[in-house]
């Protein structure tokens, strides 16, 4: 069975409209002929949302009981009976509630695409969870429902619901999103013209990065390499000279000049690539370029120009930045150079050829395939054919040199030639040069023969030396090619463990920058488990990744299990170290990720661990005082012994009693606690109203609620909180306050509202606690600088901030103006209850 297709209608706030898009897509499918239901859709109550269901087919919400209420989910198991095309659910990010079978719906719309059903649904961007901190910044409101970056990123179709942020405020203005009694209060805080503006342009710049993956791996998947200009990208060539500071701030400048333009340095690394590469140059230079907001990249190449062009295409740059050439205006005639040969096969890519102090200052040498290029080879070659007859002639004008004189000269044009152009060159001369001096300097002349033995020798020996000669400079040559190849492989292997090791997802960069050293497809890094004979894909970058090994081009085995797979085109066997060393980068990296998730699954765990040692040092006191008193108390009172009086037995009970309600606390903090640890605490969160709250607390409070005044205005916003949660926090709170604060001095309530959120405050006039010891108070199991060892152990304060940030609030204690310190507890306020 194939997979269900997704498509998601995102949006940047609530209101514009993307559960209508879903309806009225839903209904333009129903009108094809297409089976479509609606498994879950929210109207709050919106007439013309609602109107929009009219002619579909609604499958009935699983409605589920927790904590006494009644709530209403999606029934994943409804929708798979019934088996439809396709299928519409609302608010993708949506929290289930406790007891169903995910806890979050994108889960259940997983299992519905693994049936074969397409899911059509919405999301907004601040539900997204790599924007989730951003929107928190921007609005000041946290969000608690996410949805993972990567299930929006594979959705096969993604649709922009856009609305300009003043005809949403128009809209919501109307009565439109909201009820009226609410609207003043969203428009004057959430739904803020620069809110809106802003997480309007966030929705944007994410959706256009899903657009260019797409776009990267159509073309790859295609085989197009020509750039296509969907979207400025500004690629600048260092050699790591000095001049590269100029060319990185030119490229900037001509990024900046285009809103949201990417900027893009790039190092070709070869021993005779661009000129005067060095590492501590480059380091500078990477630095710059991450500075301003650019990001750096290496290739290896021995064709500097096509390695250039073949990056700035991989990557679909629209313009390329190159210095001037630092050769001299001789040597461009000889040969062209980089810039000229990368305009030339630059294509539709634009060339910017950029002057600086540093021009025709430096020597260029060009790439070469073997110890000495071409180009200085064919110019050896050239030499000596005109070289020699100059030579022969100016020996034949002074003949009293001796035949040991004139090879002396001929030997030393051999060694200039052997310099020049390596082995053969060296030795066309030295044959040439054997040629000439029969012809010309040894008895007879002008005859191919020689008369004297002693010429004989000389004249082999001339060929010998020089033959050696061109032996030596060309293995030299070579073995200089042989070091400048394994620097450029060291160089790139320091720039990858220097880089990409250091990030949270260092396979994938790994991977990423793989693909862009050697220009390739798609680069997809294979296992194959012990308990299965096939492969599966563990992680891959680029285009349609490889399956199995034998679909690759270039194929590197890593270990029994693993397998590099590349895609793109076969790589030559010199190159097999550096990407055998990607491969065991590549390894350590799959490895230190799977140590990584189990070491944050086995962190609740050690976490648990502890608690549960300290409980057991710390509750072996604490329960046994209240249970010894109170059982003191019943024993006392059960014996018929004694004649207690009235006031006595009164006494005992009271003892009694409070020693129970100590135990409860104690008993009630514990369980809380451990079920904070777990992350299993259940908790419903509504609009609660303080001035109702803080009285049910301090009724908790049996001895010394006598002692706090209460000051909550009546006219306060509600609250989002778990009544029961709520009124532990408030009751562990005061319970706190009174413990420090003198008998004389009451403790003091009071509450504010603050833009979209209220403050309740909890004073004391206690001695107060340093600032910089105030965050151990909240750790369990601690009672900073307590004068007894009966007083608890130690939860109320842990207790309360978890209780408090599992509401979506904060507990934050400052000082209390005149001496104390001031609890704070800040939840949200319940004025933008919008999905």
């Amino acid at each position: 069975m194939s997979r269900g297709r997704l498509r998601i209608y995102l949006g940047a706030a609530p209101g514009v409209g993307k559960t209508c898009a879903m309806l009225a897509e839903g209904a333009r499918r129903a009108g094809r002929g297409t089976d479509v239901v609606v498994g879950c859709v929210e109207t709050h109550d919106r007439p013309r949302t609602a109107a929009l269901l009219d002619g579909l087919e609604v499958v009935p919400r699983r409605t589920v009981r927790y904590r006494g209420a009644t709530f209403a989910e999606l029934d994943v198991e409804a929708v798979l009976q019934r088996a439809p095309d396709v299928v519409l659910v609302d608010e993708l990010a949506h929290t289930n509630v406790p007891g169903s079978a995910h806890e979050k719906r994108w889960q259940d719309v997983e299992d519905l695409l693994d049936a074969g059903i397409t899911v059509v649904t919405t999301v907004n961007v601040q539900h997204l969870e790599s924007m989730n901190d951003v929107v928190a910044d921007i609005t000041g409101v946290p969000q608690r429902e996410t949805v993972p970056d990567e299930v929006v990123r594979r959705a096969d179709e993604v649709e922009l619901v856009d609305m300009a942020p003043e005809a949403l405020r128009r809209r919501m203005a109307h009565g439109n999103v909201y009820a009226p009694e609410k609207v003043d209060a969203a428009l004057s805080n959430y739904f803020r013209v620069g809110n809106l503006t802003a997480l309007r342009e966030l929705a944007l710049l994410w959706l256009a990065g899903k657009v260019d993956d797409q776009l990267d791996r159509y073309r790859a998947d295609h085989g197009i390499s020509g750039t296509w200009e969907a979207r400025e990208r500004v690629v600048v060539a260092l050699t790591g000279g000095p001049e590269g500071e100029t060319l990185i701030r030119r490229a900037a400048r001509i990024a900046a000049r285009t809103k949201g333009a990417d900027l893009l340095a790039v190092h070709v690394a070869h021993g005779d690539g661009l000129a005067g590469a060095r590492p501590g140059s480059l380091a500078r230079q990477r630095e710059i370029v991450e500075s301003l907001g650019g990001t750096y990249h290496q290739v290896v190449g021995d064709d500097v120009p096509r390695a250039l062009i073949d990056f700035a295409r991989a990557v679909n740059a629209t313009q390329l930045v190159l210095g001037v050439s630092r050769r001299r205006r001789s040597a461009q005639l000889l040969r062209p150079g980089i810039g000229v040969t990368t305009t030339a096969l630059s294509g539709s890519i634009d060339v910017h050829m950029v002057t600086h102090d540093l021009a025709r200052r430096g020597r260029y040498r060009p790439p070469r395939a073997t110890g000495v290029p071409p180009g200085r080879r064919l110019g050896a070659f050239a030499l000596a054919v005109a070289g020699l007859p100059l030579l022969v002639f100016a020996l034949t004008r002074t003949r009293g040199l001796g035949l040991s004189g004139d090879i002396l000269f001929f030997l030393s044009a051999v060694v200039g030639v052997a310099l020049l152009g390596g082995l053969w060159p060296a030795l066309f001369t030295a044959v040439t040069g054997f040629l000439l001096l029969n012809w010309y300097f040894t008895p007879p002349f002008h005859r191919l023969t020689i008369a004297d033995q002693g010429n004989w020798v000389a004249l082999v020996v001339f060929v010998l030396v020089g033959a050696g000669v061109s032996a030596v400079v060309d293995r030299a040559a070579r073995r200089a090619r042989e070091a400048a190849d394994l620097g450029a492989e060291a160089e790139v292997l320091s720039t990858l463990a220097g880089n990409v090791l250091r990030g949270e997802r260092a396979l994938d960069d790994l991977l990423r920058r793989l693909r862009e050293t050697f220009g390739l497809t798609s680069v997809t890094l294979l296992e194959r488990p012990a308990e299965s004979g096939g492969w599966r894909v563990v992680a891959t970058v680029g285009g349609r990744p490889c399956t199995a090994p034998d679909e690759a081009d270039t194929g590197i085995p890593i270990d029994a299990g693993l397998v590099l797979a590349l895609r793109g085109r076969p790589l030559p066997a010199r190159d097999r170290r550096i990407l055998e060393a990607f491969g065991v980068q590549a390894a350590v990296a799959l490895r230190h990720q799977r140590l990584a998730a189990e070491a944050e699954r086995a962190r609740p765990l050690e976490a648990a661990d502890r608690m549960r040692t300290a409980l057991l040092n710390a509750v072996s006191h604490d329960l046994r005082t209240p249970l010894a008193s109170a059982t003191a108390a019943v024993d006392g009172l059960r014996n018929t012994g004694i004649a207690w009086t009235d006031g006595e037995r009164a006494e005992l009970l009271d003892t009694a009693a409070e020693s129970v309600d100590r135990l409860d606390r104690l008993v009630a903090n514990l369980l809380d606690m451990s079920r904070l640890q777990a992350g299993a605490l259940g908790m419903v969160l509504r609009p609660l109203a303080l001035d109702e709250v803080v009285p049910r607390a301090l009724d908790d409070l049996r001895p010394g609620r006598e002692r706090v005044t209460v000051d909550v205005p009546v006219d306060l916003p509600a609250v989002l909180a778990d009544p029961a949660l709520l009124e532990r926090v408030l009751a562990n709170l005061i319970a706190n306050a009174l413990r420090y604060s003198p008998h004389d001095r009451p403790v003091l309530v009071s509450a504010g509202a603050l833009r979209d959120r209220v403050e309740l405050r909890v004073a004391d006039r206690g001695p107060g606690i340093p600032a910089d010891r105030r965050d151990r108070v909240f750790r369990p199991f601690q009672r900073l600088d307590d004068r007894d060892n009966h007083t608890g152990v130690g939860l109320g304060l842990a207790l309360s901030r978890g209780l408090t940030e599992a509401m979506g609030g904060a507990l934050v204690p400052e000082d209390t103006p005149g001496g104390g310190l001031t609890m704070i507890v800040s939840l949200r306020a319940d004025q933008n209850g919008a999905p």
